[in-house]
């Protein structure tokens, strides 16, 4: 399938393998241009102690601008981690001016997890997150982000008729036409992702591995869009994503030293295999 140009829109963190670090070297793996919006410069992603933030927000309409005068398309956008609430205008504006015909818009609304928001983010950044999800084709929330996207009170144990529940305030709450709930687990040492589109569900289960890494929401994201983009379906393009990012983290896992990100650089071979439907060792 010929190469797609895709637009990610998200922060770059200088150290923390998370957002733009992680999304444009697995975009460009899985065969796509990958274009590139900074959000915001941070010194180290948000789960350091110290860090430092610039929001970007100013140059956005000044860089859709010059797009615009160029003509530059693109066959896809995919956000992720946006530095301020003011940015969703100019996210929704780009969408409205920049995209191609029958362009895919995938929404990672990355603000919160564990039943927290993010640094910085507040319920005004909920709502306009909110207003961004309704122009998306695709969401990949997780729980934490689902639950606040829909107006649902986070619960730590659930059970299936809770996560149905929640699809489908979310579903009310912002018109997604398909979303990918991640980090959907119903046994101790199992998770996984569930997919809900056109009125069904779909529930591909995979190992828990023993320890929470940073930013695996981005690789996951980044490796749905890529494979999404390369013509696999929005199932295909699930399992893909969780098969990879399980191998990601089973590289991170006996290096107690890096708990800022997984060893996503050395599994970039793998995902090429798992493109090409092949088996793996994983």
């Amino acid at each position: 399938m010929k190469e797609k140009r895709i637009l990610t829109v998200q922060d770059i963190s200088c150290v923390g393998q998370c957002s733009l670090t992680v999304a444009l070297p697995i975009l460009s793996a899985c065969g796509h241009e990958t274009c590139v919006l900074p959000s915001a410069l941070l010194s180290t992603h948000t789960a350091f102690r110290h860090f430092t933030s610039l929001d970007l927000t100013d140059e956005m309409p000044r860089i859709r601008a010059a797009w615009e005068q160029e003509g530059i398309r693109f066959d896809a956008i995919y956000t992720g981690y946006l530095g301020s609430a003011r940015q969703v205008a100019q996210v929704r504006e780009i969408i409205r001016t920049c995209l191609s015909d029958g362009a895919v818009r995938i929404v990672d609304p990355a603000m919160a997890d564990f039943g927290r928001l993010y640094p910085a983010f507040d319920a005004a950044f909920v709502d306009e997150m909110r207003s961004l999800c309704r122009a998306a084709d695709i969401l990949l929330p997780n729980i934490t982000e689902a639950c606040l996207l829909a107006g649902v009170p986070y619960r730590e144990t659930y059970d299936r008729a809770w996560i149905a529940d929640l699809t489908g305030h979310l579903t009310d709450a912002v018109g997604a036409r398909t979303v990918v709930l991640t980090g959907v687990g119903y046994r101790p040492d199992k998770t996984g992702v569930l997919i809900v589109q056109d009125g069904g569900t779909d529930y591909y289960e995979h190992p828990r591995v023993g320890r929470n890494c940073h930013g695996t929401g981005d690789v996951y994201a980044s490796a749905f869009t890529g494979a999404l983009m390369g013509g696999k379906n929005v199932s295909d393009a699930a399992r893909l994503a969780a098969d990879f990012t399980v191998s990601c983290i089973r590289n991170t896992v006996d290096d107690p030293a890096h708990w800022y990100g997984v060893k996503f650089e050395g599994m970039l071979p793998e995902l090429y295999r798992l493109l090409r439907g092949e088996r793996t060792n994983s």
